[in-house]
């Protein structure tokens, strides 16, 4: 018996990366998923990768900005599957960030347009699932935050705010329905090495970040889903409200730890230099 046996999830943003994961991990636990993405080719070789596993998955294109849409979406869900437990909001507007500037420098229309996905659209998803949870005893729902909604940047300032404001509509939720047993957390990743993210970033500004990290490696899809899936099942039956980092440590230290901190003996040998040779950005 999986930690999902008998229970539905609806996993948006599921077509790749953090969100694929996670739809796999529920379904390899006995979970019943909905798959669903904006990119249909990518959702449906999603649940076709979990059919051939023996899961059990529905595939749905959906764009959470869609109102109508998002009605469907659960419609559909407690059509075939006969209702919803769980939900991870991992859709957002990834293919905005290139144009996700400084203040100064932001198209107003990629503002509106990541914060319609990011925040309005997992808005939406919450307004959908809540009531069908209720009617079922209880669920759980994630909300995909990021750790550029816990700290400034010198771009991405859209992504930063909805993912700020995301953290907020999570500890919101946690507190307005706990009476009715629904969880919510917020899981915040550092840098995830995605197909789509490595795509975008090149290998100074991929030694750049790794910098900033305690642990020696880049953090993975699945490493994420794992943490999702326990925040999702019954081993977090007493943890709501909360926002989760998953960083390799990057959030937890002084600013100057990857120039030396207030020792440069104290960092491995070698670190120092590189340090003074990496980019600045």
């Amino acid at each position: 018996m999986g930690r999902f046996e008998g229970k539905v999830a609806v996993v948006t943003g599921a077509g790749a990366g953090i969100g694929k994961a996670c739809a796999l991990v529920i379904a390899r636990e006995g979970g019943r998923v909905v798959v669903a993405d904006i990119d249909g080719s990518a959702a449906i070789a999603c649940t076709a990768q979990i059919a051939a596993e023996a899961g059990h998955a529905l595939t749905l294109a959906i764009d959470i900005a869609d109102a109508q849409a998002v009605v469907a979406l659960f419609e559909t869900a407690e059509r075939h599957f006969g209702g919803v437990d769980l939900l991870v909001n991992n859709a957002s507007a990834m293919h905005l960030t290139p144009r996700d500037r400084a203040i100064l420098e932001l198209d107003l229309a990629v503002w509106d347009q990541t914060m319609a996905t990011n925040l309005r659209g997992t808005l939406l998803c919450c307004r959908q699932a809540i009531p069908r949870m209720m009617a079922r005893g209880g669920g759980a729902i994630v909300n995909m935050s990021s750790c550029q909604g816990l700290s400034g940047d010198t771009a991405l300032t859209s992504c930063a705010a909805s993912k700020a404001a995301m953290n907020m509509l999570s500890a919101s939720l946690a507190t307005q329905y706990g009476h009715a047993q629904i969880r919510c957390n917020a899981v915040a990743p550092g840098l995830i090495m995605t197909e789509r993210l490595l795509a975008k970033l090149d290998a100074r500004m991929q030694t750049h970040l790794r910098r900033h990290q305690l642990l020696p490696r880049v953090g993975r899809p699945d490493d994420v889903a794992a943490l999702v899936a326990f925040l999702l099942s019954d081993d977090a039956a007493f943890i709501t409200g909360q926002v989760v980092c998953i960083d390799g440590g990057m959030l937890a230290h002084v600013p100057t730890y990857a120039d030396g901190g207030n020792s440069r003996a104290a960092r491995p040998a070698g670190k120092a230099a590189e340090a003074d040779a990496a980019p600045r950005c």
